[in-house]
């Protein structure tokens, strides 16, 4: 089995409203083998962390689970064993958007950044990511953030340099948006609260809002997903059933619309429960113990 550039045919035209979950089960099945754009790649196995020091082999072994279902994989840190993900995935024959992890601490920022560079000069770089969400955390200044993106766009003048943050961000920031040659939009109705009989409808108008803030460059939908379960926010509930609709929906929009997505998450990751509550460890479309959940 192969990831296949001609996916999805299986959903156009569908109404997935009609469909028993059994035929969504089917569907998901159907969508997974004929292949997604990309996926974002889950680390860290059960008791790890960031920090942890991530080993090649496991790297490989989980890479050789998700790699016959997506074209393109998504990495979030270049250094403790982060740096083995686009290496491993072009060994597969997989396309790569590798982010540099920024935050208040100086040091490691500067290392994120010389191994990106390092990445991308030996050809394993397709798309890079200069920091994820660090306006949100408010962890750097935009001055702060914008002279890593022209560091990296000055050394790298022949790869798309980028930064991903929720799309709302680049309507607020033109600054980020203007030094950014693409715009990667982290889109989770879930996190609003939102309903999953809207979720669809919000999604699109949080891609729209980020191309309207682009003024014309493309936009990729860098993170979106939706938890299998936990506790809800507000109207947003996490189920196995949720999840799988929500990923058939987006799975077609995107599909129909000729939009790329990167869907978050391949793997469930335990670590996560500390920074988002007990919905955290429930985003990806493998359980932890790498079995497919649908």
């Amino acid at each position: 089995m192969s990831y296949r550039s001609d996916r999805k045919w299986s959903l156009k035209g569908i109404d997935l409203k009609s469909k028993s979950e059994a035929e969504k089960a089917a569907l998901f099945n159907t969508v997974l083998e004929e292949g997604i754009h990309g996926l974002c790649y889950s680390a860290y196995e059960e008791g790890q962390e960031p920090g942890t020091v991530l080993t090649k082999a496991q790297i490989q072994r989980r890479m050789a689970i998700i790699a016959p279902y997506t074209g393109w994989i998504r990495s979030f840190s270049c250094i403790e064993g982060n740096e083995l993900i686009p290496e491993v995935a072009k060994e597969l024959g997989l396309k790569t958007m590798v982010g540099a992890w920024l935050g208040p601490d100086k040091a490691k920022n500067e290392e994120e950044i010389a191994a990106l560079i390092d990445m991308a000069n030996r050809g394993l770089v397709d798309i890079a990511a200069v920091g994820n969400e660090v306006m949100y955390r408010k962890d750097l200044t935009e001055d702060e953030l914008l002279g890593y993106l022209h560091q990296v766009k000055e050394a790298l003048p022949n790869i798309p340099v980028s930064y991903v943050d929720a799309y709302y961000e680049f309507s607020v920031r033109p600054r980020i948006t203007e030094a950014c040659d693409i715009i990667l939009a982290n889109c989770y109705p879930y996190w609003e609260g939102c309903d999953i009989d809207y979720s669809l409808l919000h999604v699109k108008q949080m891609y729209y809002q980020a191309l309207d803030a682009g003024k014309g460059k493309k936009v990729i939908i860098s993170e979106t997903g939706w938890p299998s379960q936990g506790t809800g926010l507000d109207d947003a509930q996490p189920s196995k059933e949720n999840a799988l609709r929500y990923f058939l929906n987006l799975q077609q929009w995107t599909a129909e619309a000729g939009i790329e997505m990167f869907y978050f998450s391949s793997f469930d990751e335990a670590w996560k429960v500390g920074a988002e509550g007990d919905v955290g460890a429930y985003w990806g479309l493998w359980d932890k113990d790498e079995n497919l959940k649908f």
